[in-house]
């Protein structure tokens, strides 16, 4: 007897052996027990996500001996003729091959004769979006009104082709592509019911080339199986597969926190020799990233067979949050642009450097494992942290003239020394090593690492303070601010900075000055204005008057914080 491939051979014969399509099960179920019989069917979704096979389960529950059924019994003529592909009341037309009119007139002359040996003629379409404007017109008073023994499913991978009047027709089920965790459990069925030896990770390496599709994945395995001689081993898919060796993105990320600029560019170089797909390795990056990022916040939820388990759950323990959110960021960005650039390689490179430019600081995102986060300070007097000119120029400045931006990096420099000097006339230490505070606690914000309790911080006001303790007031409408994991942030963020535990009190109060609420007043001040100064402008009104020209409301912004 001749070879039959797995996806024809492990092809579902019943609902309950359909994997992965449970919403879809669940609908057609209801209707078959409840004798709720649409004549007219749409399943939509990706190649090999079983539309035909759900039409051919669905043609079997109609023209069961026993009855209309939810579960047929698989054992009579009618089961066992569809299963076969030889039932002469299912009548399967491929719309790609018959495009024209005339074929679907033929089709449709037939559908007013009954049944020979089923309880419902079932015609099943596929692609059926390939028809002629034509063909669809012809079928629209037979698929709307047609008679009580014909039962159409269509099926189709490209929906919005389908004209609105041949949908409106139909009850549409969206059939969803696999989860990765769908396809490996059925392929771990399969192969274990096949008795062939195979390794977790080269069902990994399948599911993800088989993006959602269960049938690629029946069928890279049974090229997997001759590939490997009965056996499926990670090397061996992987040389099949032809699936790049992804180390060189953990190397990149590897460069990116060690501030190695020269590493990054010689990393690029290396991937222009082997033809790598900048474009690719941009959305490999974000996805790398993304995988990260759920290591982080759940690890547990790194499956304990993935091949890149341990790398992922040390790069998560490496990063900061907000560098990873950061790099995620760039990549996306980064991938969208990468068509404007001169070429792909500028376009690569240039949001690597931009990751390396936006990073932080190597100390934040290179944390040895051994050392604690909240470890203290060594005693000598902290310096306070002032940011360069430049970065406290607004961003909005960007565009503006030479001139003007100037003379605000003076004044930013200026306030910086000032601020400088101001700040380490205030520290003093009792024992050479705690920061003193002088009860500016706005001010204390700009110092602080504080992350995601950054939010908190600008939401509380300062009541009162002594050596070790700092009491604080939150408006009543903020006081979901007040979780543990926020307070422990900022608490952590003091501690770092003044080298001693602070304890934290709160309490809710009706309104109280907060720096957020502070910093809300002085832009609205800033933005008043500027209002007023384009309302004053000379040459703003001469547009007004001789030209009718008028203001875009929201359009007038501060060019200064």
């Amino acid at each position: 007897m001749s070879y039959q491939v797995l996806a024809r051979k492990w092809r579902p014969k019943s609902f309950e052996t359909l994997v992965g399509q449970d919403h879809v099960v669940r609908a057609l179920t209801n209707a078959l027990e409840q004798n709720r019989l649409h004549h007219a069917y749409l399943f939509t979704g990706t190649r090999g996500v079983g539309k035909t096979t759900v039409a051919r389960i669905l043609a079997k529950s109609l023209n069961c001996e026993t009855g209309i059924t939810a579960k047929p019994c698989g054992i009579c003529d009618a089961c066992t003729e569809i299963d076969r592909g030889r039932f002469v009341d299912l009548i399967e037309v491929d719309a790609a091959s018959n495009t024209q009119v005339d074929a679907m007139r033929d089709l449709l002359d037939n559908a007013q004769y009954a049944p020979t040996a089923g309880r419902f003629k079932v015609y099943i379409i596929d692609e059926v979006h390939m028809l002629s404007k034509s063909a669809f017109n012809a079928m629209l008073k037979t698929l709307e009104e047609p008679p009580a023994h014909v039962k159409f499913i269509l099926a189709t991978t490209d929906p919005q082709k389908v004209p609105v009047t041949v949908l409106s027709r139909c009850l549409q089920f969206n059939l969803r592509q696999m989860a990765g965790t769908s396809i490996i459990s059925h392929l771990q069925n399969i192969l274990g019911q096949e008795k062939i030896s195979y390794e977790p990770t080269a069902l990994h390496l399948i599911s993800r080339a088989a993006a959602g599709s269960m049938r690629d994945a029946l069928s890279l395995t049974d090229q997997a199986i001759a590939y490997g001689g009965q056996t499926v081993n990670e090397s061996e898919v992987r040389a099949m597969l032809g699936a790049i060796d992804q180390s060189y993105l953990y190397q990149l990320i590897d460069a990116l926190l060690a501030n190695d600029g020269a590493g990054i560019i010689a990393q690029a170089r290396s991937m222009e020799e082997r033809s790598l797909s900048f474009e690719s390795a941009l959305n490999d990056l974000a996805q790398l990233l993304h995988q990260i990022a759920v290591a982080q916040t759940v690890p547990d939820s790194v499956a304990d067979d993935l091949p890149e388990r341990n790398l992922l759950l040390d790069l998560a323990q490496r990063i900061s949050p907000e560098t990873l959110q950061l790099y995620y960021q760039i990549a996306l960005l980064g991938r969208r642009d990468i068509s404007l650039a001169p070429d792909e390689f500028a376009g690569f490179t240039m949001s690597l450097l931009r990751m390396l430019a936006f990073t932080p600081s190597e100390s934040e995102t290179k944390k040895p494992l051994s050392k604690p986060v909240n470890e203290p300070k060594p005693a000598m007097a902290s310096q306070p942290i002032v940011k360069p000119a430049e970065e406290q120029i607004p961003s909005s400045l960007d565009k503006t003239h030479p001139q003007q931006a100037n003379t605000l990096i003076e004044q930013a420099a200026d306030t910086a020394v000032e601020s400088s000097n101001l700040n380490s006339t205030e520290q003093s230490s009792e024992n050479g090593s705690a920061t003193q505070f002088n009860g500016n606690w706005r001010g204390l914000l700009d110092q602080l690492k504080l992350g995601l309790a950054r939010n908190l911080a600008l939401n509380s006001a300062l009541l009162s303070y002594d050596e070790n303790t700092m009491r604080f007031a939150i408006q009543d409408k903020d006081k979901s601010l007040l979780s543990a994991m926020y307070q422990d942030k900022l608490s952590s963020a003091l501690q770092q900075h003044f080298g001693r535990k602070i304890r934290l009190e709160f309490s809710v109060e009706g309104s109280v000055n907060t720096p957020a609420k502070e910093v809300a007043q002085e832009k609205a001040v800033a933005q008043a204005g500027a209002e007023n100064a384009i309302d004053q402008d000379s040459f703003v009104q001469a547009l007004i008057n001789d030209f009718g020209a008028s203001i875009i409301p929201n359009s007038i912004k501060p060019i200064s914080n």
